[in-house]
Parts: structure tokens; C-alpha cells; sequence
């Protein structure tokens, strides 16, 4: 009876010590559960299929990002619709910065060309840009025209006869084709293709007259003179083609329209999260490793804005492409 009465005590004992143990190791699996953020991988989305420069940017930068942050950055191509695909999937996804958007311009163009289920400002919350992808317009050998002026001079000529490809309906080049011809005061017709493989086929086969491309995919075509490289369309000359003059120096005054990328999170993603990605997207792009292989990709690295002022140049863009579709009355079908 007596050990009975000294063994309750202990026993008592020994329980609230082993609750206490499993209360920390229950606090301790919490704490590493919901620790500093990254504690799990980030999933990057991608609106266009595997193999293209997008793809590629989003991968290049994955590898680097997931280094600079210690945890995995698994690239999910989600391709279709003009990237909405991508963009309806990020917005869906809960607001904690383990799913981001790999925006580009069209992220920024498709609010003026079709009806969305999401808002561009209020539905997502800008993190970072990358960088811009300079546009080069080129034309076909047979065709006798080496700047823009040219290029004006047999439209206005040749009125309603001469054609410019574009890597799609309601891309960047599209739009970009159309702000050229609206500031030159003439008219092509426009031949839209899936992807600028097949367009620059078409121009090297003199099946069109003209197209904007990236530089990207016009490097290769024109460094072996199958097509003539006559301006690009930054605000000033890019290292892949360092003697070919801007749109602006070739008399469209202030003319710029260029491609970007940049990476988007779900609106509500807090504020620390926000800004440990955009720290370490700056680290990352600013390595001269990392900025030499984007310039490879046709991409000048630029990485400098603060979250609020990407937002601020997203409004800007979607601002001057929604007055360039309204303008031209340019419609994807």
C-alpha cells in the first residue's frame, strides 16, 4: 500500500514531464513548419510551353534563386491563352510566395484584347523585374529597304499589298508592328503566326515583308544574313546588334516599345515575403554570371526596381499598350 502511495506521485511525475516533452517537440515540428520563409520549395509558373526563351529565363533564374535562398525552385509551364493560363492558376493558388508568376508583356497586354477573371493590379502584387527583351525589326534581302524610312516609303507606295509577320496575335510584336505604322502613317497587313520560328521562315522566304522580333530569335538568322536587321526597338542600340540604329534614330522621334519579364505573386502575399524575393532576385541578376548568360537569352538584366515601382512600371505598360489596341483597333480573333 505504502509503494502504491510513493509510485502515484512519481508516476504523476514522469506523465507531466513526457507531456511537456511532446508539447516542445509538437512547438519545435510547428516552428520549423512555419519558419522564416523559404522553408519549402517556391514553384515558378510559366505561361508558355518548355524550350522557349521564356521557359528558358524561368530556369536560368530558378537554378539561381533556389542557391541564393536554400530551398528548391521547380519551373511549372503552364502554356495557353496568351500566358492567362498561367496568371488564372497564380491567383488561385494561396497568397505565401510559394507560387509565383513569370509575367511578361503580355501579362501587361491582355486586360485591352480580352475579358479576364482576374484584375492585374488588385489580384496579384508585383515582387520583381528581370529585365527587358529589345525588339529588331527586320525585313527580307530581296526586299529593298535598310531603315525604317524605307520600310514606310514602299507602304505608302505599295498601299495595302506589303504584309508584317508577328509571333502571335496580341503580342508584344504585334502591338509593337502597329505603334510603327501608326508614327510612320501607313498601313501593312498583318500576318500573325504561332511563334516567331515560323514567322522568320516566312521572312526569310520574302512571304512577308517585315516583322518585330526578339532579339532572341533573330540573333542567329540575321548574324547569318538571312534576313536584314534594319532597327531595333529600345530605347537605345543593344550589344547583339551594336550598328543597328534605334526606331527613334531612324526618325519615328521617342518611338520604344520593348518585351519584359518580370515576377508576379498572389495579391495579399505579405510584405516580408515580398521583399526577401525581390532582395535575392536583385543579388541573383546582378551576378555577372547570370547577367551574361540573360544577355545570351537576348535579356537586358535590369533589376533595380523596388516591388512599388515595378508595380509602377506594369500600370505604365498596360497604360500605353491598352492606348496603342484602342488606337489601332487590333483585335486577337
Amino acid at each position: 500500500m505504502n509503494t502504491l502511495n510513493i509510485a502515484h506521485p512519481y508516476r504523476r511525475q514522469v506523465l507531466a514531464i513526457a507531456a511537456l516533452a511532446l508539447l516542445a517537440g509538437t512547438q519545435v515540428v510547428h516552428a520549423q513548419a512555419s519558419g522564416p520563409y523559404p522553408n519549402r520549395p517556391i514553384r515558378l509558373v510559366v505561361g508558355f510551353p518548355p524550350g522557349g526563351s521564356s521557359d528558358a529565363t524561368a530556369r536560368l533564374l530558378g537554378a539561381s534563386l533556389s542557391t541564393k535562398l536554400g530551398q528548391p525552385v521547380i519551373v511549372d509551364n503552364k502554356p495557353g491563352a496568351n500566358t492567362v493560363i498561367a496568371a488564372q492558376y497564380v491567383k488561385s493558388q494561396p497568397a505565401d510566395g510559394y507560387t509565383l508568376l513569370a509575367a511578361q508583356s503580355s501579362f501587361a497586354i491582355n486586360p485591352s484584347l480580352q475579358k479576364l477573371n482576374y484584375n492585374i493590379t488588385t489580384d496579384f502584387a508585383p515582387v520583381a523585374l528581370l529585365g527587358i527583351i529589345p525588339l529588331v525589326m527586320v525585313t527580307p534581302n530581296q526586299v529593298p529597304a535598310k531603315t525604317v524610312s524605307d520600310v514606310a516609303a514602299l507602304a505608302k507606295a505599295q498601299p495595302g499589298t506589303l504584309s508584317y509577320a508577328s509571333y502571335g496575335a496580341g503580342s508584344a510584336g504585334h502591338i509593337a508592328s502597329e505603334l510603327i505604322l501608326s508614327m510612320a502613317g501607313v498601313d501593312m497587313v498583318h500576318v500573325p503566326y504561332k511563334g516567331s520560328g515560323p514567322a522568320l521562315v516566312d521572312v526569310m522566304g520574302n512571304q512577308v515583308s517585315m516583322m518585330l522580333a526578339t532579339v532572341t530569335a533573330a540573333l542567329g538568322v540575321a548574324k547569318e544574313n538571312k534576313v536584314r536587321a534594319i532597327a531595333v526597338t529600345s530605347g537605345k542600340r543593344v550589344a547583339a546588334f551594336p550598328h543597328v540604329p534605334t526606331v527613334a534614330e531612324s526618325g519615328l522621334a521617342n518611338y520604344e516599345l520593348v518585351e519584359w519579364e518580370a515576377i508576379q505573386a498572389a495579391a495579399g502575399t505579405p510584405k516580408d515575403v515580398i521583399d526577401t524575393l525581390n532582395k535575392a532576385l536583385r543579388e541573383v541578376v546582378s551576378s555577372p554570371e547570370v547577367r551574361e548568360k540573360l544577355a545570351n537569352l537576348g535579356i537586358e538584366a535590369d533589376a533595380t526596381k523596388s516591388p512599388a515601382e515595378v508595380g509602377v512600371f506594369i500600370q505604365k505598360e498596360r497604360d500605353k499598350f491598352a492606348k496603342i489596341v484602342q488606337d489601332r483597333g487590333i483585335k486577337t480573333q
